[in-house]
């Protein structure tokens, strides 16, 4: 197997521990154990030295799973399977359902493991490019022009990573109809979604298959915690693969994960005000600086700056942290230079400070 470098996991490991300012980590401020003690009023140390470290429930706990659903409009727990975060889940459902020379659309910019990973499995890959003059949005009319015989899946996160990019329920139900007749499969990693709203579409079409986990707007990427959420014959395959990869996710993981869903809107709530206060701070910013733009999205952690001046992203990045400290990831990353991935999930003071500090380093050149 040719395995791909991914590049922004490659990226991310190369410069997140030497900046001074993040402003690209796709995670809520992460909590700690305290701070959930104090959000919930509850002794969990107390009751995690309780547990005994053995597997536990193989396929994840009921409290877990009924967490897990109270998510979504509809399911049971035989809907639901466990993985070690939302990447994992995304494999697994690759892994299960496509082989060589089945037929995938995907599209770019987006996250590299959507279209490297079903190339890795000799799959047949069409990329179809969301472009920002359209508001990085697509159609359902471009989708279907690149819709063959062999198509078995179209894979998207919404909303995307890195432009934002939000997939409403009207597109998603045109894209069902589309679909629907000739039993392709969806998959829409959905691990943004929940700040305002979820339109899922395992709650929407009998071939969609979802994936999320706690990393994100849960603020608990340290607990490797994801899931699957799909038909009952697709998460029979998938718990098959399950016993080779991973067997079980662990009984302080299914605890910790199955507490923090029972709290979900206490820590919705701390995610949506950190998120609202950098999103004004990116928005204050945007009035004054004219080298920069950006569609700032309605929900989820990522955006995606355009700046105006001849310099490439990776050349940019790496003096910008170099001189001050601040941290984005590159545009060609993803394939679309001039552009830098800016989140909203970090302290807004370090976040003014980056922002103000990107501007003096393009005081720096005389363009």
């Amino acid at each position: 197997m040719n395995i791909k470098e991914f590049i922004v996991e490659k990226w991310m490991t190369n410069h997140e521990n030497d900046c001074l300012y993040n402003l690209t980590d796709t995670c809520i401020s992460p909590l700690t154990i305290k701070q959930i003690e104090e959000i919930s009023q509850t002794d969990i140390i107390g009751e995690l030295s309780q547990i005994k470290l053995d597997y536990g429930p193989i396929t994840g706990s009921i409290r877990l799973k009924r967490a897990i659903l109270s998510l979504y409009q509809q399911g049971d727990m035989e809907n639901i399977s466990i993985t070690n975060g939302a990447s994992s889940a995304n494999e697994h459902v690759m892994k299960a359902l496509l082989s060589s020379n089945d037929h995938i659309i995907t599209f770019f910019p987006s996250y590299q493991q959507f279209y490297s990973y079903p190339e890795m499995l000799e799959c047949k890959c069409d990329l179809i490019e969301l472009k920002e003059e359209n508001r990085w949005q697509t159609s359902v009319d471009e989708i279907v022009s690149h819709i063959v015989p062999e198509t078995k899946m179209i894979i998207m996160n919404s909303p995307n990573n890195p432009t934002g990019t939000l997939l409403d329920k009207n597109f998603l139900l045109k894209l069902i109809d589309v679909c629907k007749e000739r039993h392709i499969y969806i998959l829409i990693d959905e691990i943004y979604q929940g700040l305002y709203e979820i339109n899922s579409i395992s709650d929407l079409y009998e071939y969609g298959i979802s994936t999320s986990s706690l990393s994100k707007i849960y603020a608990c990427a340290g607990l490797r915690l994801g899931w699957i959420k799909a038909s009952k014959d697709v998460i029979q395959i998938i718990d098959k693969w399950r016993d080779y990869t991973l067997i079980s996710t662990g009984m302080i993981d299914d605890y910790l994960a199955s507490f923090i869903l029972e709290h979900k809107e206490l820590i919705i709530e701390r995610s949506r005000k950190i998120c609202e206060a950098n999103k004004k701070i990116l928005a204050d910013y945007l009035k004054k600086e004219k080298r920069v733009s950006c569609i700032i999205p309605k929900d989820g952690t990522v955006s995606f700056l355009k700046y105006y001046l001849p310099i490439h992203s990776i050349q940019l990045c790496e003096g910008l942290q170099k001189e001050y400290g601040v941290f984005f990831v590159p545009g060609e990353a993803f394939g679309c230079d001039y552009h830098l991935r800016m989140t909203f999930t970090g302290s807004p003071e370090k976040t003014k400070k980056g922002l103000e500090l990107l501007s003096k380093y393009f005081n720096k050149f005389n363009f």
